[in-house]
């Protein structure tokens, strides 16, 4: 969503959630054009909806009415059989005492765009690029605070001389263990690494547990170009190749993160029907 935002003239600096209001049409299209390459779901355009983060933007107090139409706009675009999954990403802040955040603040903040997402008629919550297990606890409890509807998480890990950890510290097996224990039907990760470091990763995950596994790997390493605009270290055909090795390490859902869009869903569909 990012990326396709930035290629429909989104400025830099302004917050992407306000477009589900100022230029519904614009998202709409996005949303199109990924159900068109053959997503079975799209995400909304939700992931910086949290209170926390939009007061960075001084629109906190719209944040039920930019996710409740986050999850319209995809909606509307819908075809018959097909998802809309309510995005939700990170706040942005830190918890106590690396940050100023209680957990009962997170909480709240991730119950009110839950609240919206579920109004607004998502299938299903997706808490995603949590780089803080914690965090994605408190987002999962206020979220169940405000919403009956399934709820998927997906951890952001960076790759290191140890292995796989999120930016604080936790590992693969910590994240599978509590999240098992707060019975999330469907777990997974996001971001940050490519295809094929994220093949590695499944298979970390699949051999410690039985749950369904989402994998959306970036397509690549993002640097700026002298004019501005950003772009992605691994191309199209590289990111592909690694779909199906990424299936039969175990991962039950596929999709695209940072640098990913219509084409690379196209090629992956393809894949993935015949694998």
């Amino acid at each position: 969503m990012g990326t396709e935002l930035i290629r429909h003239g989104f400025p830099q600096g302004a917050c992407p959630e306000s477009w589900n209001v100022e230029k519904s049409d614009i998202v709409k299209k996005i949303h199109k054009s990924y159900f068109d390459a053959g997503s079975d779901a799209v995400l909304t355009n939700s992931f910086g909806g949290s209170k926390i983060k939009l007061s960075s933007y001084g629109l906190e107090n719209r944040c039920h009415e930019l996710n409740h139409d986050a999850a319209k706009i995809a909606n509307e675009v819908k075809p018959e059989g097909k998802y809309v999954a309510g995005s939700m990403g990170p706040t942005g802040k830190f918890l106590e005492p690396q940050g100023e955040f209680t957990e009962a603040e997170f909480e709240d903040a991730y119950a009110e765009q839950a609240k919206g997402l579920t109004e607004g008629k998502a299938d299903f919550l997706l808490i995603e690029t949590q780089y803080d297990l914690r965090e994605a606890l408190c987002a999962l409890r206020g979220a169940r605070q405000e919403s009956e509807l399934p709820i998927f998480i997906t951890i952001t890990f960076n790759k290191g001389p140890r292995g796989f950890f999120t930016l604080m510290g936790n590992s693969v097996t910590q994240c599978i263990e509590e999240l098992e224990e707060e019975n999330v039907p469907v777990i997974g990760t996001n971001c940050t690494l490519n295809s094929a470091e994220m093949v590695e990763l499944i298979k970390i995950f699949r051999e410690n547990t039985a749950l369904p596994l989402i994998a959306q790997a970036n397509a690549g390493k993002p640097s700026l170009s002298i004019d501005g605009k950003v772009a992605y270290s691994q191309e199209l055909d590289d990111y592909v190749s690694f779909i199906s090795p990424m299936i039969k390490s175990g991962a039950n859902l596929i999709g695209g993160c940072c640098g990913t869009n219509p084409d690379y869903i196209k090629k992956m569909a393809g894949i993935i029907k015949k694998t």
